[in-house]
């Protein structure tokens, strides 16, 4: 009997003293360089690298959810999620209030892509469908799609938007421009996407929970650490070969 609670109190001091984790939301819309599912669970990419050195260095292990971009505000507002991060201001039209801001991380560059050469200012396409990802907001673009002008085809991942293009299936699509030129990669010279106008262009940061069991302060100042070191771009060039954008830590 007196083994048995022992063992019992060794693995409940354990349990105690270990750390709790650091929850990420993972978007499975998200595809390299940004980040690569594999059975459901991300294993590299900028984001994967990202989270884990911000774990890492706050000393707690972490956690990823994996989840649809339309489950990512149920997840939050019911404090499932610590940390997300690939956000812009914008793409919220109201934030939850137990959230605070990171500085911003990144620059993301969306571009129009089209299997023709020929540069396509957006005031200029002809009422068409264009390839866009499910439940993304594209500012520029949304009068053009709420007035019936453009008319979204959408698919669930930035990945399987250009392998409809690729198919055919519409003339123009959207796209993260990181991702689109890991895309065109594995494709023969002669039949890559081209980079016909660029939609706009976002600073992207992290938001984290504002709860007592969170180290909000020590996560926010981490992240601003590794951003002003280099950290960061030095991650983005790591998979994408290019410096990243500049982006003030301000």
């Amino acid at each position: 009997m007196r083994v048995v609670l022992g063992a019992l109190w060794m693995i409940a001091t354990t349990l105690l003293a270990a750390p709790a984790p650091l929850r990420f939301s993972i978007s499975d819309s998200w595809a390299m360089p940004m980040v690569h599912l594999e059975n459901g669970r991300p294993t590299q990419g900028i984001l994967y690298d990202v989270m884990v050195s911000l774990a890492t260095q706050v000393g707690q292990p972490a956690q990823f959810q994996v989840l649809a971009r339309a489950r990512l505000a149920n997840a939050m507002g019911h404090g499932e999620i610590d940390v997300r991060c690939y956000v812009a201001r914008e793409w919220f039209d109201n934030v939850p209030g137990d959230y605070l801001w990171s500085v911003p991380l990144m620059m993301q560059r969306n571009v129009l892509t089209s299997i023709h050469p020929q540069l396509m200012p957006v005031a200029r396409l002809l009422p068409q469908a264009v390839g866009t990802v499910l439940n993304y907001r594209y500012p520029l673009l949304d009068p053009l799609f709420a007035d019936g002008r453009l008319t979204r085809d959408d698919a669930r991942s930035e990945e399987q938007v250009l392998q409809k293009l690729v198919a055919g299936r519409y003339a123009y699509a959207v796209s993260n421009e990181w991702i689109l030129d890991r895309f065109n990669q594995q494709l023969p010279i002669d039949r890559r996407l081209h980079k016909v106008a660029v939609i706009e262009e976002q600073f992207l940061g992290c938001i984290v929970r504002n709860d007592p069991s969170v180290p909000v302060q020590q996560i926010l100042r981490t992240l601003l650490r590794m951003k002003q070191s280099g950290e960061i771009d030095d991650i983005i060039q790591l998979y994408t070969g290019e410096n990243a954008p500049s982006v003030s830590p301000d």
